[in-house]
């Protein structure tokens, strides 16, 4: 009897041995857009269900301080609009292809703007919960045996789009108590609207929680740093979750390997995304850390970007037979899919990667 997405899963990240390594990849918005148009994938299909993946997400939370706020347009151009939103936060976005925001201007820039205009707003979790979304993606799971993960973004994601990367870094130098507790606060909104969303339409297979802690060859904060002022937050989270026997997925884009002794102390249970040009390496990470955590990615999107077979089977073959030996690896290339990969090479990939995969 074929194993199941739900099987697999449990079974590489409790580290035993399965069928195969494990599937599952994120995307760019107009990745889908593109292939659609061209036919390749039919319009409503998940990425899930045409792939086969072995898991999928529901993002369910809205994490906005003021849930009344109606955006602001700012300005606009051919190319970009910057909007304020409820977090008082202006931020610039293009039109034209998927970005990170730029950051224009925030009301938060220190403790002061936090306590009035952020922190008093950050309750009613019932009102912040998609309720509808959670229960048709678990309900979709269920019927394809595929492993259900809920979306949550973690602390340092939801305060670098309130206050922004630099007010937030400083804060961490000169007033880390103030960083701290936005850090506190936000593991504890997300725990609440958990627990809320779980008495009322059960509970997933596990969480996958997103925290890009990292750039080119640094991440944001020193070791020390992440210690005294994130881990609190984090290892509440994963504590809840490890409470409720639900594995504990962490994403973060950015090189955060002088981090990961740290972060693999408070108990997650994986690590996605391992990003190859921001100076991650998986086999690096494999070696230390892969006996005590499962990882997903590591396979170098710029490679597979070039829609050339050969450089996509010399990446794979320098890397899954190793890391598969761990029993405990999902393949997922190093970042987001973008429309410039064509969908054949894309289902080359997964095929190719699979098949190296094999127990």
């Amino acid at each position: 009897m074929p194993i199941t997405g739900i099987e697999r899963t449990n079974a590489l990240l409790a580290h035993k041995k399965t069928d195969r390594i494990g599937l599952y990849e994120h995307f760019w918005n107009d990745t889908y857009a593109e292939w659609r148009e061209k036919g390749k994938i039919k319009d409503g299909v998940s990425y899930a269900d045409e792939f086969g993946f072995d898991l999928d997400e529901s993002w369910c939370f809205n994490y906005v301080a003021d849930l009344d706020f109606q955006s602001i347009v700012i300005s606009e151009t051919e190319d970009t609009i910057t909007r304020k939103d409820g977090n008082g936060a202006i931020l610039r976005r293009h039109k034209k292809h998927d970005t990170t925001p730029e950051h224009v201007g925030f009301t938060v820039t220190e403790r002061t703007g936090w306590e009035e205009h952020i922190k008093p707003l950050l309750k009613n979790p019932e009102r912040r919960i998609g309720f509808d979304h959670y229960r048709a993606v678990k309900e979709r799971c269920a019927k394809a045996d595929r492993f259900f993960c809920v979306s949550v973004p973690a602390p340092f994601e939801n305060m670098h789009p309130m206050c922004g990367h630099e007010n937030m870094l400083i804060g961490m130098a000169e007033d880390p108590d103030w960083v701290r507790d936005m850090a506190m606060t936000y593991a504890e909104l997300s725990i609440s609207m958990l627990e809320e969303t779980f008495a009322r339409e059960g509970k997933p297979d596990g969480l996958f929680v997103y925290e890009d802690m990292g750039f080119k060859d640094r991440p944001f904060m020193s070791p020390a740093m992440y210690r005294e002022i994130m881990f609190p937050a984090h290892k509440k989270m994963v504590d809840f979750s490890h409470g409720l026997g639900l594995p504990f997925i962490m994403h973060s884009c950015g090189f955060i390997e002088p981090l990961l002794p740290h972060i693999v102390d408070t108990g997650i249970d994986a690590l996605q995304v391992i990003e190859v040009k921001a100076g991650m390496d998986l086999l690096r990470i494999f070696r230390n850390f892969g006996a005590k955590i499962a990882l997903m990615g590591g396979i170098d999107i710029r490679v597979l970007s070039t829609n050339d077979r050969k450089l996509i089977d010399a990446e794979l073959e320098a890397k899954i037979p190793i890391v598969k030996e761990g029993y405990a690896y999902f393949l997922h290339t190093d970042h987001s899919v973008p429309r410039t990969v064509e969908y054949e090479n894309y289902r080359y990939f997964i095929e190719k990667g699979l098949g190296l995969g094999k127990y």
